[in-house]
C-alpha cells in the first residue's frame, strides 16, 4: 500500500511545523506539499528545514490547486479565509480536509457545510484527546446539573489571533 499523500496548510506556523515533523516520523503518510498564503515571507523555503528537520525537498508554495490536486488529504491549521478556499478545492478534488483552524463566522460554517457534501471534512476547535474528553465530561455534567450556570474563563499567549478560542467554543457547545 502506498503512503497517503498529505498537504499541510499553514506550514510555517507552529502547528504546521509540528505536523511536518510528525509526518517525517510516519511510515504510512508522506508530506507532498506545504502551503502558505500568497506573499508569505517563507515561500520557497524548504518545509523540512522550517520544521527543524533535514531538507525535505518540498518548498513552501501558495498554489492551493496544484497541491490539493496531487494530495489525498490536507491538514489545515491556517486562517478562516484560507480554510474556506481549501474546503472548496478539497470538495472539487474529493479529498479529506482536516481543519484545526478556528475563528470562523457563522456564514463561514455554512460554506464549510456545503463543501462537506463533496469532501470528508473533519473540523474541531481543538484536536487534543484531553480537551475532547473534557468536552464529553462537560456535556455529561451539564445534563446532571441543569440549574447551574457555566462560565468559561481562558487565558492565552499574546500571539493568539482569535478569541474566544476554538477550545472555549467547543466547551461552550458541550455545556449548552
Amino acid at each position: 500500500m502506498s503512503a497517503i499523500r498529505i498537504t499541510v496548510a499553514g506550514a510555517s506556523g507552529r502547528m504546521g511545523r509540528t505536523l511536518i515533523h510528525a509526518l517525517a516520523d510516519t511510515q504510512d503518510m508522506a508530506l507532498v506539499f506545504a502551503l502558505e498564503r500568497p506573499g508569505h515571507a517563507d515561500l520557497g523555503r524548504d518545509a523540512g528545514v522550517l520544521a527543524g528537520l533535514p531538507p525535505a525537498d518540498i518548498p513552501l508554495t501558495d498554489d492551493f490547486l496544484a497541491a490539493l490536486s496531487k494530495s489525498d488529504a490536507v491538514l489545515d491549521f491556517s486562517s478562516p479565509a484560507a480554510s474556506l478556499a481549501l474546503s472548496e478545492i478539497a470538495a472539487q478534488a474529493r479529498i479529506v480536509h482536516v481543519i484545526g483552524t478556528t475563528g470562523f463566522a457563522e456564514s463561514d460554517l455554512a460554506r464549510l457545510g456545503a463543501a462537506a457534501r463533496h469532501a470528508v471534512i473533519v473540523k474541531s476547535g481543538n484536536m487534543s484527546l484531553g480537551v475532547n474528553l473534557l468536552a464529553a465530561l462537560v456535556k455529561e455534567a451539564a445534563k446532571v446539573l441543569p440549574n447551574y450556570d457555566i462560565e468559561i474563563v481562558e487565558t492565552h499567549h499574546r500571539m493568539k489571533v482569535d478569541a474566544p478560542s476554538g477550545t472555549a467554543l467547543l466547551l461552550g457547545e458541550a455545556a449548552a
